[in-house]
């Protein structure tokens, strides 16, 4: 009998090329379609006279109902499905502070991803301030004409005051993915990273790098799932985090701060290698790599040790070296990597549950029902160390994950509408399938363009 040829392993020249390609492609791409959104008829329009119930005369009556009961927006308009993708250019991706022409693309990119995982109507709205309080007054001016608002890119410690207070003063969802959202995911990684080196996370030690929105955030989150505060560690350009650090006062950064009051049980100290030292798992979300984080960091952690290097573009080590090192799992945020932790497992599927239930917040009890559900939906289909999350490609994991959302919503009271599981269910699968099978129909009948070869694009 012929024995199987093993497939080669890739050389790091190769898997450096494939990391770069996506880089490559994006600007023709995105060049060659002009944008990636749209916006496209859901009514039925049998012929002109059909704009006589749509438009004037017909639609004053919708507009008389509204007025009487402002809710009703939510029944007799799109609005229970508009997002608002809002941001001030100031933290893009790994770009910071660009400006909102420039974070457009991220944006659209934000929106597509809402439509095809979620069936959510995103609008990208980049916005020429960067003050605070004048971005919480915009959320709230044009509340109006959405369901929810999705916070991003924007910089800290800024973007905790704005989410709290926009949080407060509207009446609709308001949710910063850099801080919810990869929190949430984190998590669900954890979960599942943890089942499989055979640790309890709940008593392992954990070091987040990076002491920004995505990683306070996720701190909270962490403590309010139930790890213990004290086993938490948190290190910066600076080094370790901890009490009575002079630089971090709660003057500057509340938030931090108060992070560094109930973290770093042990009291450590130094630099940030000092927070590698037998630790169970380092999640990293800090400045881009490849050499953010050293071999020899990695090496001093505990066994079975778990990377999670979510920086973008580029992870803050390579998974290859972070491998040879010792870490028996590794995540990146990169899609082209096994192992994505990756903000797109969230908020689409939040965003179903939340806006079909009409909800009036997204709260951090929300967030860790959807982490669950991510990391239940992985085990169910199998786990392992090169698998410990649902990929994108599995789209009826978002409905589970609305679903989800949904319940815990009606269980805090923050749910316009009470439905059933089921209920909740059906809606969000018909929805999701609605919108990917829109798609691939226009994509079919070549209204949306088949894209040109790889070597034209490239020339």
């Amino acid at each position: 009998m012929e024995t199987a040829k093993k497939e080669a392993k890739p050389t790091v020249d190769e898997l450096l090329a494939k990391a770069k390609k996506p880089a490559q492609l994006s600007p023709p791409m995105h060049k060659f379609y002009e944008g990636k959104m749209q916006v496209i008829p859901k009514c039925a329009i049998r012929s002109v006279d059909d704009f006589a119930i749509w438009y004037t005369p017909g639609v004053a009556a919708p507009c008389k109902i509204i007025q009487a009961d402002p809710d009703k927006s939510f029944e007799l308009t799109n609005r229970w499905n508009y997002v608002a993708v809002v941001s001030d250019g100031t933290r893009v991706l790994g770009l910071g502070d660009i400006g909102p022409e420039a974070a457009l693309p991220v944006m659209e990119g934000k929106a597509l991803i809402f439509k095809y995982l979620g069936g959510v109507d995103a609008f990208p709205i980049c916005l020429r301030t960067k003050d605070p309080d004048e971005i919480v007054r915009i959320c709230k001016a044009i509340e109006p004409s959405f369901g929810g608002i999705n916070l991003e890119d924007i910089e800290k410690p800024k973007c905790f005051h704005i989410l709290e207070n926009a949080r407060e003063q509207l009446n609709i969802p308001v949710w910063h993915d850099d801080q919810q959202g990869t929190a949430t995911v984190i998590l669900a990684g954890l979960i599942n990273a943890f089942k499989i080196v055979g640790k309890k996370p709940r008593e392992s030690i954990i070091t987040l790098i990076g002491s920004g929105a995505a990683n306070i955030r996720t701190a909270y989150v962490l403590m309010k799932w139930g790890v213990k505060p004290g086993n938490i560690i948190l290190a910066d350009s600076k080094g370790v985090v901890y009490k009575d650090r002079k630089d971090i006062t709660k003057e500057d950064d509340p938030w931090k701060y108060d992070v560094t009051q109930k973290t770093n049980g042990e009291g450590r100290t130094g630099d940030i290698s000092e927070a590698f030292k037998g630790v169970d798992a380092v999640v990293a979300a800090s400045k881009p790599g490849p050499n953010t984080i050293k071999k020899e960091w990695i090496k001093t952690m505990a066994q079975n040790s778990i990377i999670f290097a979510c920086a973008n573009p580029i992870p803050e080590i390579w998974p290859w070296d972070a491998e040879e090192a010792g870490a028996r799992i590794v995540a990146t945020g990169r899609s082209d990597f096994p192992n994505q932790v990756n903000n797109s497992l969230g908020f689409p599927g939040i965003f179903r549950g939340v806006l079909d239930v009409k909800a009036k917040t997204i709260t951090d009890d929300m967030c860790i029902s959807a982490a669950q559900e991510l990391a239940s939906f992985a085990e169910e289909r199998g786990i392992n160390e090169k698998d410990i999350l649902p990929r994108m490609d599995e789209w009826e994991v978002f409905p589970r994950e609305a679903v989800a959302c949904a319940l815990k919503s009606i269980e805090q009271g923050v749910a316009r509408v009470k439905l059933s599981r089921d209920e909740l269910y059906e809606r969000a699968s018909a929805i999701i399938q609605n919108a990917r099978q829109s798609t691939e129909l226009l994509m079919k009948h070549g209204l949306i363009k088949p894209p040109p070869s790889e070597d034209i694009l490239l020339r």
